[in-house]
């Protein structure tokens, strides 16, 4: 543990370190999306949807979704800014299942016609968890940039992806995978210590059995 992890996050809203996280999930999601935001449901879990309100998380995960950071001082305006953004936003309840306290389940559309489920996790700190995405298992930080392939379970997904990564240059953090069954759907999510090129996540996008690719990166 860091000295930064002690004293807690730059943040702009209540002491609730949650609060940074929720900003951070939305701004996350938005990434993973890759397009601004025309539509988000917004389901709370747990203290999220018991204390959400007085910490302000609303208005937390909003500003997320619109770009910002935990610091950034627009926070408290997001639902203004995003009705000027013509940005559709609802909230509910989220009806999830082993999941942290604090978690929240965003189910967004693209203005490019893009859509994303996520399921979110803060952990404290400004610290959160991507626990799954379009209803895969996940589990990712968001302090890489990260490659999220989803496949159908065969040979070879794995060794294309990570020679890949390999003739990049591209070293790897963290790497998990997850399937539904043997045979069925699968995901791989790839922690990396450097961007990835875009031509590279391109050419696994048109890999054979590859069904989608998602990519999330640090850069702005």
């Amino acid at each position: 543990m860091n000295i930064f992890d002690i004293i807690g996050p730059v943040m702009v809203g209540p002491s609730s370190s949650h609060t940074a996280g929720a900003v951070k999930i939305g701004y996350v999601a938005r990434k993973l999306l890759g397009e601004p935001v025309k539509k988000a449901q917004i389901l709370l879990y747990g203290s999220f949807l018991a204390t959400g309100k007085g910490h302000g998380t609303h208005k937390a995960i909003l500003a997320g979704l619109l770009g910002m950071k935990p610091d950034n001082p627009e926070i408290p305006r997001s639902f203004e800014i995003a009705e000027k953004n013509g940005l559709e936003f609802s909230f509910g309840e989220a009806k999830l299942k082993d999941v942290h306290p604090n978690s929240v389940q965003l189910i967004l559309s693209g203005i490019n016609g893009r859509h994303l489920e996520v399921v979110g996790e803060s952990l404290g700190g400004s610290l959160i968890n991507i626990a799954a995405i379009d209803g895969l298992s996940a589990n990712f930080s968001g302090e890489y940039p990260t490659l999220i392939v989803h496949n159908l379970d065969q040979p070879g997904h794995i060794a294309e992806v990570t020679s890949m990564l390999s003739h990049k240059s591209v070293n790897i953090a963290e790497m998990q995978l997850y399937r539904s069954n043997r045979g069925g759907n699968a995901v791989m999510i790839i922690e990396c210590d450097q961007e990835i090129p875009e031509e590279s996540i391109k050419w696994v996008s048109h890999l054979e059995g590859i069904e989608k690719v998602t990519y999330y990166s640090l850069e702005e």
